[in-house]
């Protein structure tokens, strides 16, 4: 917490030395790289920064600061919630050290397909999720649930992985979330939390043997270079959340409040657009696999481990987090049944 003290007082310092006075200013952070080409989270900063822009006739601008040019995500959160910065969108793992009952998300291999996803998150439980948010941190606005890049997959330099037996002896990197580590371990893998910026080394001199990520961020981090395997298991769906200050939120007039909400569901939309064009273009899946052998996994092979991980990952919640956890958690399984039953009927 030091460190992210010390990086907002540095950013509030320049902000405020800056030209940087502009109360119409959004200040939006991400830790992505600058391409909206190529990059998911840049795309949808992209859309919502001009649809902001034109749509209140440059009442409200925004600023757009990528790379970690303002810290890390878990940092950009605190500079929004202490009105340094006004917006970003952020990942569960960044969050959850604000708002652990994000963790619900990482039910495994609860999905079936993209398009439950989008039901689910833009339907009543996003709603639910995002008001939780909002009154556990007090000082934020959620504005959606922006696409990471899709569904996880599964790198490693041993050998394919097809059945849960393949998981054995394996060390798989993961976030510092407690329940992506107890799935990995429930799988047979052997969980290791690693920094993302330590995860390609990490994988070139074998101090890990393979991580778990969409398949645009495999792709861009060129994990290809280091890894021969990859299973799409699309065992985790993982999106980012948006949010602007709430202060600054309230402080403007109705127009522009509902043209930042127009804009944030674009910015969603554009998100996914990406990452469904990047999965299925030579950026992607089909790039990938002229360089990394690639397995797709059978219906029984899925199912069998999603019994070994659901029940640890729900034992995980019902152990360490609090009963409103457990009653989103509830909430989320059903609005994903309901999601899957709707749109992928038999």
């Amino acid at each position: 917490m030091k460190s992210i003290l010390t990086s907002a007082a540095i950013v509030s310092t320049i902000f405020a030395n800056s030209a940087f006075a502009d109360g119409g200013t959004i200040r939006f952070g991400h830790d992505n790289k600058t391409d909206p080409f190529e990059n998911p989270a840049h795309a949808c900063t992209a859309v919502f920064s001009n649809l902001v822009t034109s749509g209140t006739n440059g009442s409200v601008n925004v600023e757009v600061f990528g790379s970690n040019q303002l810290g890390s995500a878990a940092e950009h959160v605190q500079q929004v919630r202490d009105g340094i910065i006004q917006a970003t969108l952020t990942s569960t793992g960044a969050l959850a050290s604000y708002y652990p009952r994000i963790d619900v998300l990482n039910l495994p291999f609860a999905f079936n397909g993209n398009a439950s996803t989008y039901a689910v998150f833009d339907g009543e439980f996003g709603d639910e999720l995002a008001a939780d948010i909002e009154a556990e941190l007090g000082d934020v606005v959620v504005l959606g649930f922006p696409d990471t890049g899709g569904f996880f997959a599964v790198t490693n330099s041993k050998h394919p992985i097809a059945e849960l037996a393949d998981f054995d002896g394996i060390r798989i990197r993961t976030m510092t979330l407690p329940s992506h580590q107890k799935i990995m371990q429930s799988l047979g893998a052997e969980a290791y939390p690693l920094a993302w910026g330590e995860v390609y080394s990490g994988l070139q001199t074998g101090v890990i043997d393979g991580q778990m990520n969409p398949v645009p961020i495999i792709s861009f981090a060129n994990f290809a270079e280091v890894q021969a395997y990859m299973t799409l298991t699309n065992h985790l769906f993982s999106p980012y959340t948006m949010m602007i200050n709430r202060a600054f939120f309230e402080g403007l007039s109705d127009s522009e409040r509902a043209t930042i909400r127009t804009a944030a569901e674009n910015c969603v939309t554009a998100s996914r657009g990406l990452s469904r064009i990047i999965e299925a273009s030579d950026r992607g899946l089909a790039g990938l696999m002229d360089s990394i052998e690639v397995t797709a996994l059978t219906a029984d092979q899925r199912a069998a481990m999603s019994a070994a991980a659901q029940p640890a990952f729900e034992a995980h919640v019902a152990e360490n987090m609090d009963a409103r956890a457990g009653e989103l958690l509830g909430m989320f399984k059903a609005s994903v049944a309901e999601a899957n039953a709707s749109t992928y009927l038999d």
